[in-house]
Protein backbone atom coordinates (compact mmCIF):
# COMPACT_ATOMS: atom_id res chain seq x y z
CA UNK A 1 0.00 0.00 0.00
CA UNK A 2 2.86 2.33 0.84
CA UNK A 3 4.56 1.52 -2.46
CA UNK A 4 1.38 2.15 -4.49
CA UNK A 5 0.61 5.43 -2.71
CA UNK A 6 4.21 6.67 -3.03
CA UNK A 7 4.39 5.69 -6.71
CA UNK A 8 1.13 7.43 -7.56
CA UNK A 9 2.06 10.55 -5.61
CA UNK A 10 5.52 10.71 -7.20
CA UNK A 11 4.10 10.40 -10.73
CA UNK A 12 0.27 10.51 -10.93
CA UNK A 13 0.06 11.26 -14.69
CA UNK A 14 -0.64 7.69 -15.88
CA UNK A 15 -3.23 7.06 -13.15
CA UNK A 16 -5.04 10.34 -13.80
CA UNK A 17 -5.03 9.71 -17.55
CA UNK A 18 -6.59 6.28 -16.92
CA UNK A 19 -9.21 7.88 -14.63
CA UNK A 20 -10.10 10.38 -17.36
CA UNK A 21 -10.49 7.52 -19.86
CA UNK A 22 -12.75 5.50 -17.52
CA UNK A 23 -14.83 8.57 -16.65
CA UNK A 24 -15.31 9.32 -20.33
CA UNK A 25 -16.28 5.75 -21.26
CA UNK A 26 -18.44 4.96 -18.23
CA UNK A 27 -19.79 8.47 -17.50
CA UNK A 28 -18.33 8.23 -14.01
CA UNK A 29 -16.79 11.00 -11.90
CA UNK A 30 -13.84 9.25 -10.31
CA UNK A 31 -11.43 11.76 -8.73
CA UNK A 32 -7.84 12.34 -9.79
CA UNK A 33 -4.99 11.34 -7.52
CA UNK A 34 -3.52 14.29 -5.63
CA UNK A 35 -1.14 16.27 -7.86
CA UNK A 36 1.70 18.35 -6.46
CA UNK A 37 4.57 19.73 -8.50
CA UNK A 38 8.21 19.24 -7.61
CA UNK A 39 9.99 22.35 -6.37
CA UNK A 40 12.77 23.02 -8.88
CA UNK A 41 15.81 25.19 -8.27
CA UNK A 42 17.06 27.99 -10.48
CA UNK A 43 19.36 25.78 -12.55
CA UNK A 44 16.45 23.49 -13.52
CA UNK A 45 13.56 25.90 -14.10
CA UNK A 46 15.50 29.02 -15.06
CA UNK A 47 15.81 32.27 -13.18
CA UNK A 48 18.10 35.10 -12.18
CA UNK A 49 21.25 35.12 -10.05
CA UNK A 50 22.36 38.49 -8.65
CA UNK A 51 25.39 39.35 -6.53
CA UNK A 52 25.33 42.59 -4.51
CA UNK A 53 28.13 44.33 -2.65
CA UNK A 54 27.11 46.03 0.58
CA UNK A 55 28.56 49.30 1.83
CA UNK A 56 29.86 48.40 5.29
CA UNK A 57 31.79 51.63 5.88
CA UNK A 58 29.31 52.78 8.56
CA UNK A 59 28.62 49.34 10.08
CA UNK A 60 29.91 48.73 13.61
CA UNK A 61 29.55 44.95 13.22
CA UNK A 62 29.97 43.73 9.66
CA UNK A 63 28.68 40.23 10.32
CA UNK A 64 25.53 41.53 12.05
CA UNK A 65 24.93 44.05 9.28
CA UNK A 66 25.21 41.38 6.59
CA UNK A 67 22.94 39.00 8.52
CA UNK A 68 20.35 41.75 8.85
CA UNK A 69 20.67 42.60 5.15
CA UNK A 70 20.17 38.95 4.19
CA UNK A 71 17.07 38.62 6.38
CA UNK A 72 15.50 41.80 5.00
CA UNK A 73 16.15 40.91 1.34
CA UNK A 74 14.78 37.41 1.97
CA UNK A 75 11.55 38.85 3.41
CA UNK A 76 11.32 41.25 0.51
CA UNK A 77 11.60 38.66 -2.28
CA UNK A 78 9.20 36.34 -0.40
CA UNK A 79 6.59 39.12 -0.53
CA UNK A 80 6.77 38.99 -4.32
CA UNK A 81 5.89 35.29 -4.36
CA UNK A 82 9.23 34.07 -5.76
CA UNK A 83 9.41 30.27 -5.42
CA UNK A 84 12.20 29.06 -3.13
CA UNK A 85 14.54 32.08 -3.33
CA UNK A 86 18.12 31.72 -2.11
CA UNK A 87 19.64 34.70 -0.28
CA UNK A 88 23.11 33.97 1.01
CA UNK A 89 26.13 35.87 2.32
CA UNK A 90 29.33 35.40 0.33
CA UNK A 91 32.60 36.46 1.87
CA UNK A 92 32.56 39.58 4.02
CA UNK A 93 30.42 42.07 2.09
CA UNK A 94 28.70 40.26 -0.80
CA UNK A 95 25.15 38.93 -0.98
CA UNK A 96 24.01 36.23 -3.42
CA UNK A 97 20.35 36.37 -4.48
CA UNK A 98 18.88 33.52 -6.58
CA UNK A 99 15.33 33.96 -7.88
CA UNK A 100 13.98 30.79 -9.60
CA UNK A 101 11.32 31.40 -12.21
CA UNK A 102 12.24 35.07 -12.66
CA UNK A 103 13.83 35.51 -16.09
CA UNK A 104 13.54 39.30 -16.36
CA UNK A 105 16.80 40.72 -14.95
CA UNK A 106 15.49 44.29 -14.78
CA UNK A 107 12.41 43.15 -12.89
CA UNK A 108 14.58 41.24 -10.41
CA UNK A 109 16.92 44.21 -9.85
CA UNK A 110 13.93 46.49 -9.31
CA UNK A 111 12.46 43.98 -6.87
CA UNK A 112 15.60 44.04 -4.73
CA UNK A 113 16.22 47.77 -5.18
CA UNK A 114 12.80 48.71 -3.89
CA UNK A 115 13.78 47.53 -0.45
CA UNK A 116 14.17 50.86 1.42
CA UNK A 117 17.17 52.22 3.25
CA UNK A 118 15.93 54.52 6.02
CA UNK A 119 18.27 57.13 7.50
CA UNK A 120 18.05 60.15 9.78
CA UNK A 121 20.47 62.98 8.89
CA UNK A 122 21.37 65.90 11.13
CA UNK A 123 22.25 69.38 9.93
CA UNK A 124 25.88 70.12 9.21
CA UNK A 125 27.63 73.04 10.86
CA UNK A 126 28.08 76.23 8.86
CA UNK A 127 31.80 75.50 8.54
CA UNK A 128 31.16 72.01 7.11
CA UNK A 129 28.58 73.30 4.65
CA UNK A 130 30.85 76.15 3.52
CA UNK A 131 33.75 73.75 3.03
CA UNK A 132 31.69 71.45 0.81
CA UNK A 133 30.03 74.23 -1.21
CA UNK A 134 33.45 75.83 -1.77
CA UNK A 135 34.69 72.49 -3.09
CA UNK A 136 31.68 72.28 -5.40
CA UNK A 137 32.49 75.77 -6.74
CA UNK A 138 36.11 74.67 -7.16
CA UNK A 139 34.98 71.64 -9.16
CA UNK A 140 32.78 73.78 -11.38
CA UNK A 141 35.65 76.19 -12.03
CA UNK A 142 38.08 73.34 -12.73
CA UNK A 143 35.57 71.74 -15.06
CA UNK A 144 35.14 75.01 -16.95
CA UNK A 145 38.93 75.19 -17.29
CA UNK A 146 39.09 71.63 -18.66
CA UNK A 147 41.02 70.15 -15.71
CA UNK A 148 40.88 66.55 -14.41
CA UNK A 149 38.32 66.63 -11.57
CA UNK A 150 37.80 62.89 -11.00
CA UNK A 151 39.30 62.76 -7.50
CA UNK A 152 37.47 65.87 -6.32
CA UNK A 153 34.14 64.53 -7.61
CA UNK A 154 34.72 61.24 -5.77
CA UNK A 155 35.39 63.18 -2.57
CA UNK A 156 32.19 65.21 -2.93
CA UNK A 157 30.09 62.13 -3.73
CA UNK A 158 31.45 60.48 -0.59
CA UNK A 159 30.10 63.39 1.45
CA UNK A 160 26.74 63.07 -0.34
CA UNK A 161 24.96 66.13 1.01
CA UNK A 162 26.44 69.58 1.76
CA UNK A 163 23.70 70.45 4.27
CA UNK A 164 22.97 67.20 6.15
CA UNK A 165 25.20 64.38 7.38
CA UNK A 166 24.22 60.80 8.29
CA UNK A 167 23.75 59.71 11.88
CA UNK A 168 24.07 56.24 13.36
CA UNK A 169 20.27 55.87 13.38
CA UNK A 170 19.10 53.85 10.34
CA UNK A 171 16.36 51.38 9.47
CA UNK A 172 18.44 48.72 11.19
CA UNK A 173 16.90 49.83 14.50
CA UNK A 174 13.33 50.18 13.25
CA UNK A 175 10.89 47.84 14.99
CA UNK A 176 7.72 48.76 13.10
CA UNK A 177 5.93 51.56 11.25
CA UNK A 178 2.20 52.19 11.63
CA UNK A 179 -0.25 54.70 10.17
CA UNK A 180 -2.02 56.83 12.80
CA UNK A 181 -4.22 59.94 12.54
CA UNK A 182 -3.79 63.31 14.19
CA UNK A 183 -6.55 63.79 16.75
CA UNK A 184 -7.00 67.47 15.80
CA UNK A 185 -6.53 67.63 12.02
CA UNK A 186 -7.32 63.95 11.26
CA UNK A 187 -4.37 63.98 8.87
CA UNK A 188 -2.51 60.65 8.41
CA UNK A 189 0.81 60.29 10.17
CA UNK A 190 3.49 57.58 10.19
CA UNK A 191 4.53 56.46 13.64
CA UNK A 192 7.97 54.88 13.87
CA UNK A 193 8.90 52.63 16.77
CA UNK A 194 12.56 51.80 17.39
CA UNK A 195 14.13 48.98 19.36
CA UNK A 196 15.98 49.67 22.62
CA UNK A 197 19.26 50.60 20.98
CA UNK A 198 17.46 52.73 18.38
CA UNK A 199 15.53 54.51 21.14
CA UNK A 200 18.83 55.49 22.81
CA UNK A 201 20.30 56.76 19.55
CA UNK A 202 17.14 58.73 18.74
CA UNK A 203 17.16 60.36 22.18
CA UNK A 204 20.84 61.36 21.76
CA UNK A 205 20.28 62.73 18.25
CA UNK A 206 17.23 64.80 19.21
CA UNK A 207 18.98 66.08 22.38
CA UNK A 208 21.86 67.57 20.41
CA UNK A 209 19.66 68.93 17.62
CA UNK A 210 17.00 70.93 19.55
CA UNK A 211 15.68 73.79 17.39
CA UNK A 212 17.45 72.23 14.41
CA UNK A 213 16.02 70.26 11.46
CA UNK A 214 16.39 66.47 11.27
CA UNK A 215 16.14 65.13 7.71
CA UNK A 216 14.53 61.74 7.05
CA UNK A 217 15.55 59.91 3.89
CA UNK A 218 14.28 56.72 2.30
CA UNK A 219 16.63 55.27 -0.34
CA UNK A 220 18.44 58.61 -0.52
CA UNK A 221 15.31 60.67 -1.13
CA UNK A 222 12.94 62.55 1.10
CA UNK A 223 10.43 60.21 2.67
CA UNK A 224 7.44 62.19 1.29
CA UNK A 225 6.54 64.67 -1.44
CA UNK A 226 7.07 68.00 0.33
CA UNK A 227 6.75 70.18 -2.77
CA UNK A 228 3.38 68.77 -3.76
CA UNK A 229 4.40 68.18 -7.39
CA UNK A 230 3.28 64.52 -7.29
CA UNK A 231 6.77 62.99 -7.26
CA UNK A 232 9.58 62.48 -4.79
CA UNK A 233 12.94 63.73 -6.05
CA UNK A 234 15.91 65.89 -5.07
CA UNK A 235 13.68 68.96 -4.84
CA UNK A 236 11.96 67.42 -1.81
CA UNK A 237 13.32 67.61 1.70
CA UNK A 238 11.47 66.42 4.78
CA UNK A 239 13.36 67.83 7.78
CA UNK A 240 11.10 68.57 10.76
CA UNK A 241 12.54 70.81 13.47
CA UNK A 242 13.30 69.08 16.75
CA UNK A 243 11.44 70.81 19.58
CA UNK A 244 12.83 68.77 22.47
CA UNK A 245 14.62 65.55 23.32
CA UNK A 246 12.43 62.61 22.31
CA UNK A 247 12.62 59.57 24.57
CA UNK A 248 10.62 56.35 24.50
CA UNK A 249 11.78 55.27 21.03
CA UNK A 250 8.83 56.64 19.05
CA UNK A 251 8.70 59.30 16.34
CA UNK A 252 5.86 60.64 14.22
CA UNK A 253 6.24 61.73 10.58
CA UNK A 254 3.71 64.32 9.40
CA UNK A 255 3.19 66.37 6.26
CA UNK A 256 0.38 68.47 4.82
CA UNK A 257 0.89 66.78 1.44
CA UNK A 258 0.74 63.19 2.75
CA UNK A 259 -2.40 61.25 1.82
CA UNK A 260 -3.63 58.11 3.58
CA UNK A 261 -2.59 56.04 0.54
CA UNK A 262 0.93 57.50 0.64
CA UNK A 263 1.19 56.91 4.39
CA UNK A 264 0.12 53.27 4.03
CA UNK A 265 2.56 52.76 1.15
CA UNK A 266 5.50 54.20 3.13
CA UNK A 267 4.61 52.19 6.25
CA UNK A 268 4.33 49.02 4.18
CA UNK A 269 7.73 49.61 2.57
CA UNK A 270 9.34 50.26 5.94
CA UNK A 271 7.79 47.15 7.51
CA UNK A 272 8.89 45.03 4.56
CA UNK A 273 12.41 45.79 5.65
CA UNK A 274 14.54 48.87 5.87
CA UNK A 275 18.06 47.82 4.91
CA UNK A 276 20.63 48.03 7.72
CA UNK A 277 23.32 48.92 5.14
CA UNK A 278 23.24 50.28 1.62
CA UNK A 279 23.51 48.20 -1.54
CA UNK A 280 23.84 49.59 -5.04
CA UNK A 281 23.35 47.91 -8.38
CA UNK A 282 24.39 44.24 -8.61
CA UNK A 283 28.08 43.70 -9.36
CA UNK A 284 27.22 40.43 -11.13
CA UNK A 285 24.12 39.09 -12.80
CA UNK A 286 23.32 35.87 -14.62
CA UNK A 287 20.18 34.56 -16.27
CA UNK A 288 19.37 30.87 -16.78
CA UNK A 289 16.69 30.41 -19.45
CA UNK A 290 13.83 27.94 -18.90
CA UNK A 291 14.89 25.99 -22.02
CA UNK A 292 18.38 25.35 -20.65
CA UNK A 293 16.89 24.38 -17.28
CA UNK A 294 14.44 21.95 -18.94
CA UNK A 295 17.28 20.30 -20.88
CA UNK A 296 19.31 19.87 -17.68
CA UNK A 297 16.31 18.32 -15.95
CA UNK A 298 15.68 15.83 -18.76
CA UNK A 299 19.33 14.75 -18.82
CA UNK A 300 19.33 14.37 -15.03
CA UNK A 301 16.23 12.17 -15.15
CA UNK A 302 17.77 9.97 -17.83
CA UNK A 303 20.94 9.65 -15.76
CA UNK A 304 18.80 8.53 -12.80
CA UNK A 305 16.97 5.92 -14.92
CA UNK A 306 20.24 4.54 -16.33
CA UNK A 307 21.73 4.41 -12.83
CA UNK A 308 18.69 2.54 -11.48
CA UNK A 309 18.75 0.00 -14.33
CA UNK A 310 22.51 -0.57 -13.99
CA UNK A 311 22.21 -1.26 -10.26
CA UNK A 312 19.23 -3.60 -10.84
CA UNK A 313 21.08 -5.59 -13.54
CA UNK A 314 24.17 -5.91 -11.34
CA UNK A 315 22.13 -7.13 -8.35
CA UNK A 316 20.17 -9.70 -10.38
CA UNK A 317 23.31 -11.13 -12.05
CA UNK A 318 25.30 -11.48 -8.84
CA UNK A 319 22.57 -12.30 -6.32
CA UNK A 320 19.80 -13.85 -8.49
CA UNK A 321 16.45 -14.01 -6.63
CA UNK A 322 17.54 -11.84 -3.66
CA UNK A 323 18.98 -9.39 -6.20
CA UNK A 324 15.63 -9.25 -8.00
CA UNK A 325 13.81 -8.64 -4.71
CA UNK A 326 16.37 -5.96 -3.77
CA UNK A 327 15.70 -4.29 -7.14
CA UNK A 328 11.96 -4.27 -6.41
CA UNK A 329 12.73 -2.74 -2.99
CA UNK A 330 14.92 -0.20 -4.79
CA UNK A 331 11.99 0.86 -7.02
CA UNK A 332 9.85 1.32 -3.91
CA UNK A 333 12.74 3.28 -2.37
CA UNK A 334 12.82 5.64 -5.38
CA UNK A 335 9.03 6.17 -5.19
CA UNK A 336 9.17 6.94 -1.45
CA UNK A 337 12.13 9.27 -1.93
CA UNK A 338 10.45 11.25 -4.72
CA UNK A 339 7.24 11.47 -2.70
CA UNK A 340 9.10 12.95 0.26
CA UNK A 341 10.78 15.44 -2.10
CA UNK A 342 7.28 16.65 -2.97
CA UNK A 343 5.90 16.61 0.57
CA UNK A 344 8.66 18.56 2.37
CA UNK A 345 9.12 20.10 -0.32
CA UNK A 346 12.78 19.77 -1.31
CA UNK A 347 14.05 22.32 -3.84
CA UNK A 348 15.69 20.14 -6.47
CA UNK A 349 18.84 21.46 -8.11
CA UNK A 350 21.39 19.70 -10.31
CA UNK A 351 23.48 19.03 -7.20
CA UNK A 352 20.42 17.73 -5.31
CA UNK A 353 19.55 15.34 -8.12
CA UNK A 354 23.20 14.24 -8.13
CA UNK A 355 22.90 13.40 -4.43
CA UNK A 356 19.69 11.44 -5.10
CA UNK A 357 21.24 9.44 -7.97
CA UNK A 358 24.28 8.66 -5.82
CA UNK A 359 21.97 7.48 -3.04
CA UNK A 360 20.42 4.94 -5.47
CA UNK A 361 23.78 3.18 -5.71
CA UNK A 362 24.35 3.48 -1.96
CA UNK A 363 20.86 2.12 -1.24
CA UNK A 364 21.90 -1.41 -2.17
CA UNK A 365 25.01 -1.39 0.05
CA UNK A 366 22.97 -2.75 2.94
CA UNK A 367 21.47 -5.47 0.73
CA UNK A 368 24.92 -6.59 -0.40
CA UNK A 369 26.11 -6.92 3.21
CA UNK A 370 22.94 -8.84 4.16
CA UNK A 371 23.13 -11.19 1.15
CA UNK A 372 26.82 -11.90 1.80
CA UNK A 373 26.00 -12.93 5.37
CA UNK A 374 23.04 -15.05 4.14
CA UNK A 375 25.32 -16.87 1.72
CA UNK A 376 27.72 -17.76 4.54
CA UNK A 377 24.87 -19.00 6.73
CA UNK A 378 23.44 -21.20 3.92
CA UNK A 379 26.91 -22.67 3.25
CA UNK A 380 27.02 -23.70 6.92
CA UNK A 381 23.88 -25.78 6.31
CA UNK A 382 21.28 -23.55 7.89
CA UNK A 383 17.74 -23.30 6.52
CA UNK A 384 16.62 -20.37 4.42
CA UNK A 385 14.47 -18.76 7.13
CA UNK A 386 17.26 -19.00 9.68
CA UNK A 387 19.83 -17.75 7.13
CA UNK A 388 17.69 -14.69 6.44
CA UNK A 389 17.31 -13.93 10.16
CA UNK A 390 21.02 -14.40 10.85
CA UNK A 391 22.00 -12.46 7.72
CA UNK A 392 20.02 -9.39 8.78
CA UNK A 393 21.10 -9.63 12.44
CA UNK A 394 24.82 -10.04 11.77
CA UNK A 395 24.97 -7.46 8.97
CA UNK A 396 23.16 -4.73 10.95
CA UNK A 397 26.20 -3.39 12.95
CA UNK A 398 28.18 -2.86 9.72
CA UNK A 399 25.17 -1.28 7.97
CA UNK A 400 24.52 1.01 10.94
CA UNK A 401 28.13 2.20 11.26
CA UNK A 402 28.74 2.82 7.55
CA UNK A 403 25.51 4.75 7.06
CA UNK A 404 25.98 6.73 10.28
CA UNK A 405 29.40 7.86 9.07
CA UNK A 406 27.91 8.94 5.75
CA UNK A 407 25.24 10.93 7.62
CA UNK A 408 27.94 12.68 9.67
CA UNK A 409 29.63 13.89 6.48
CA UNK A 410 26.26 14.98 5.04
CA UNK A 411 25.58 16.98 8.22
CA UNK A 412 28.96 18.73 7.99
CA UNK A 413 28.37 19.61 4.33
CA UNK A 414 24.87 20.88 5.09
CA UNK A 415 26.02 23.10 7.98
CA UNK A 416 29.14 24.65 6.49
CA UNK A 417 28.91 24.46 2.68
CA UNK A 418 27.21 26.76 0.17
CA UNK A 419 23.56 26.35 -0.86
CA UNK A 420 24.57 24.37 -3.97
CA UNK A 421 26.35 21.74 -1.86
CA UNK A 422 23.64 21.84 0.83
CA UNK A 423 21.14 20.51 -1.71
CA UNK A 424 23.47 17.61 -2.51
CA UNK A 425 24.03 16.85 1.19
CA UNK A 426 20.32 16.98 2.06
CA UNK A 427 19.09 14.70 -0.74
CA UNK A 428 21.94 12.24 -0.07
CA UNK A 429 21.17 12.14 3.67
CA UNK A 430 17.47 11.69 2.99
CA UNK A 431 18.28 8.87 0.57
CA UNK A 432 20.51 7.13 3.13
CA UNK A 433 17.78 7.21 5.80
CA UNK A 434 15.12 5.88 3.41
CA UNK A 435 17.54 3.23 2.08
CA UNK A 436 17.87 1.82 5.59
CA UNK A 437 14.10 1.41 5.70
CA UNK A 438 13.96 -0.22 2.25
CA UNK A 439 16.86 -2.61 2.96
CA UNK A 440 15.96 -3.62 6.51
CA UNK A 441 12.17 -3.82 6.17
CA UNK A 442 11.06 -4.03 2.54
CA UNK A 443 13.72 -6.46 1.31
CA UNK A 444 13.27 -8.60 4.43
CA UNK A 445 9.48 -8.83 3.92
CA UNK A 446 9.94 -9.80 0.26
CA UNK A 447 12.52 -12.48 1.16
CA UNK A 448 10.29 -13.99 3.86
CA UNK A 449 7.51 -14.42 1.26
CA UNK A 450 9.72 -16.95 -0.55
CA UNK A 451 10.59 -19.01 2.52
CA UNK A 452 9.22 -22.53 1.96
CA UNK A 453 10.06 -26.05 0.81
CA UNK A 454 10.37 -25.10 -2.87
CA UNK A 455 12.92 -22.41 -2.02
CA UNK A 456 14.95 -24.92 0.01
CA UNK A 457 15.09 -27.15 -3.07
CA UNK A 458 15.96 -24.30 -5.48
CA UNK A 459 18.92 -22.86 -3.60
CA UNK A 460 20.63 -22.11 -6.90
CA UNK A 461 18.24 -19.11 -7.09
CA UNK A 462 20.00 -17.75 -4.01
Amino acid sequence: MLAIFAGLFAYPNYFNTAVDYVNQKMSWTLPHFWEKNYSLGLDLQGGVTLVYQADLSTATSKSEAMSGLRDVIERRVNMFGVSEPVVQIQGEDKLLVELPGVTNVEQAIKMIGETPYLEFDEQRTTEETTKITDKIKEVQAAQDAGKDITQIIDWILALQNPYFKPTDLTGKYLKKATVVFDQTTYKPQIQLEFDDEGAKLFAEITARNIEKPLAIYLDGYSIIDTTGDGKIDNSDLYAPTVQSEITGGKAVITSVNMSTQTANSIASRLNSGALPVKIGSPISQETVGPTLGSTSLQKSLMAGIYGLLAVAVFMIIFYRLPGLLASIALLIYVAINLSIFKLIPVTLTMAGIGGFILSIGMAVDANILIFARMKEEIKQGKGLAQAIEEGFRRAWPSIRDSNFNSLIVCAILFMFATSFIKGFAFTLALGIIISLFSAIFITRILLMIFVGKWAEKAKWLL
